[in-house]
Order: structure tokens, then sequence, then C-alpha cells
């Protein structure tokens, strides 16, 4: 009988031809997520974490994967709407698998991985003994800085098959991994961290943007005297092209990086990156997996890149100070979430190998994870909901 419930709630609105209210729609995709997810664990072995569904397959991921913290972030989310103890229980079993990863930084995905997890926990509960792993981790991120760069180093390694080697990459993406420097600096008073995140944005700013405010996706530099020796892509159409996750990141970490230290010129280049996107995103709000790879027939849109657009344009619209530009932000944030709430992008119970969004795209040019389920599309998804009900 609940199941039926849900479907007709699922359906009323759009055999109606009518729009739900946020409210509505945050209520029919919350009840789904805690059902898909609660699901989700019944499919995972110990030690398992959920990575994707292709091809009639769950994949799954140890906590090693960059996107492990994810799945327990989602949990919190959902715990965090619904009150459902049985889902904080699984959100507290499933950040404990990310413990270990908190005491060494092999990359800076620590920041995704811990910040998602512990971070949510300790932001949702209040427990102190969330603290610990976030300052644990927040130190060992700190140790990837080079003064003479400006940046934290994001990857170790060099990309295979073209014939280039880096040096000190840093990608665009780090620039969601400052939120755990800068939570961990209100936690310890460590003003080393707040400096660290700070002179890593404003780096980014300098080095990572054309000048439509589109981001390259990799920039190596120079560990020994900081100067720039490529720009490029790893995961885009091209070197010169907006990879949509990409452009996506920039949006949403400079919006943060404002939340976290008030300072307007990340505001500034937020609100300059947020008017390329308005420009150049399509009418359904959901970018193709590349913006410049929109006039190639049959290419991939990605949810997940319009997720996470969504969560930052919908803080962003409660910073800026023109009501126009708040409106503008929020219709489109408002826009992007329900389409990803609609029958095309959203699974229906038990389909969807128990993940929420259909249609994201992980590394194109890698060919993997190509139209797939991924986690921090769904982890994105309920932020947005959540910040455009005011619940965030």
């Amino acid at each position: 009988m609940r199941k039926l419930i849900v479907i007709l709630i699922t359906l009323v609105p759009l055999l109606a031809g009518c729009s739900e209210s946020m409210d509505e729609l945050a209520e029919r995709v919350f009840d789904l997520a805690r059902e898909q997810y609660k699901a989700m664990d019944t499919t995972l072995g110990e030690g398992e974490l959920p990575r994707t569904f292709q091809g009639d397959t769950l994949l799954t991921s140890t906590s090693a994967w960059w996107g492990s913290g994810f799945y327990p972030g989602s949990l919190w989310y959902i715990y965090y709407y619904t009150g459902d103890s049985e889902v904080k229980a699984l959100a507290e079993k499933y950040t404990e698998r990310l413990y270990k990863e908190s005491l060494k930084a092999r990359s800076h995905d620590i920041g995704f991985m811990i910040n998602c997890s512990y971070g949510n926990a300790l932001r949702i509960t209040g427990e102190s003994k969330y603290a610990a792993p976030m300052q644990t981790a927040a130190i060992e991120l700190a140790k990837r800085f080079n003064s003479k760069v400006g940046c934290t180093r994001s990857w170790n390694f060099s990309p295979k098959g073209k014939n280039v080697t880096w040096e000190f990459p840093v990608i665009i993406d780090n620039m969601m991994n400052l939120e755990l420097l800068e939570e961990a600096y209100k936690l310890t008073g460590t003003d080393s961290l707040d400096v660290i995140a700070r002179t890593h944005a404003n780096t980014t700013i300098l080095n990572h943007f054309r000048e439509d405010y589109s981001s390259f996706h990799v920039v190596d530099y120079d560990p020994l005297d900081g100067h720039v020796r490529m720009k490029m892509t790893h995961q885009g159409y091209s070197d010169d092209s907006a990879w949509a996750r990409g452009q996506a990141w920039g949006l949403y970490g400079f919006t943060m990086m404002y939340r976290e230290t008030d300072d307007s010129t990340y505001l500034a280049q937020a609100e300059k990156i947020a008017a390329m996107l308005l420009q150049r995103l399509p009418d359904d709000g959901i970018p193709y997996w590349d913006f410049d790879a929109s006039e190639i027939p049959n290419e991939l849109k990605d949810a997940s890149a319009a997720a996470i657009m969504a969560s930052a344009l919908a803080e962003l619209s409660g910073y800026t100070a023109s009501a126009e530009k708040a409106a503008a932000y929020k219709a489109m944030a408002e826009k992007q979430v329900r389409t990803l709430a609609g029958r095309k992008y959203l699974a229906k119970e038990g389909d969807n190998g128990h993940f929420l969004l259909k249609h994201s795209v992980g590394n194109h040019p890698g060919d993997s994870e190509m139209d797939v389920p991924l986690t921090y599309a769904d982890y994105y998804f309920l932020e947005a909901i959540l910040k455009l009900t005011d619940r965030l």
C-alpha cells in the first residue's frame, strides 16, 4: 500500500498538468530517496560503497574511491529531512567506513570523502565525535599545499596516452575541497588552514579562468617556482572547451568560499561564472557533458553537473546584492531541479540500482560511467532541494 501511495504522489502532478510546489517536490523526492537508499544498503557487502549502476549491475567501491563520501552524505541529508532513525543508523554505518580515509590524503579528494560524510554528520547531529576526523583530514590536505604555487596539489599522476607529464596538477574540482579546510579552521582556530584555502582560491582565479569565465580543467604548475606549465583538460571535450561538471565545481567552490570567508572577491567570481552559465545552459537547464560538445549528434547530457549547479545557484541567490540576479539564479536552480525530478531523470522506486538520478556522465574521454547514475549526482540533487526549500 505504501508503495502505491508513493506512485500516486509521483504521478498526480504530472497527470494534472500542474506544477508542484517545491515543498511538494521535496516530499516526493525524499520519500523516494529514503526507500531507494535503504534498499541500496541491502545490496552492499562488507566495506563496500555504491559507485554506479551499469548494464543491470551495481558497481561498488572501497572507501578509497574519490566519491566514497557521497552515499553516507546523502543518507545524512535524507535523515535530516525525514528524521528516520533507520536512515540515521545507515548514515552512521557508512560514515564509519570512511574513517581510515581521514588519516592520509592521497589526493585532494579527501575533502569530498570526509566533508560529505563526517562533515554532514557533524553539522546535522552536532555530535563532537565527528569533529576529530574532520580536523585530521584537513591537516592531511594542508600537507599538499605548495607555497610557491599557491595551491594544494590535486593528483599524484600524469595522464596516460597524451605524452604529457604533470609536475603539480591542480584541477578546478579542487575548489570543492577547500570547504574541509575552512570547516576545520572554524573547529580549531588554526589560521594556516584558512590561509591555505584563501590562497588556493586566489590562485585559481588568476590561472584557471578564461575571459568568458569558463574554466580550464587542469592547470599544471612548476613546484619549484610556481609558474604555469600548461593548461589542459583531462575529462573535457578538448583543452579549450568548457567541461560541464568542471564549470559546476567552479561555481559551487567560489559560492562556498564566499559563505565561509565573507570575502566579496569570491562572490564576484561566483557571479561571473553564473552569468556565463545562464547564457549557455539549454532550455531544460541540463547541460551536455561538455558545453562545447553540444553540437555533436547524440551527445550525452550530464545530470550530475546540473545538480551541482542547482545547489550552487540556489545558495548564490541568497548572497547576491542584486534582486534581478537573485531571481535569475533561483529560477534556473528550480528549473534544473524540476527537470531532474521529472520522469526522464528521476528513477522509479526499485529501479536504477536504487540510485535516484539517471543520465550522468563520469569521464567521457575515458569512456567511463557513460549515461549512468552516480552517487554525487544524487547528493547534490538532494542538497539543492534542501536549499530551495530553505532547509539548508
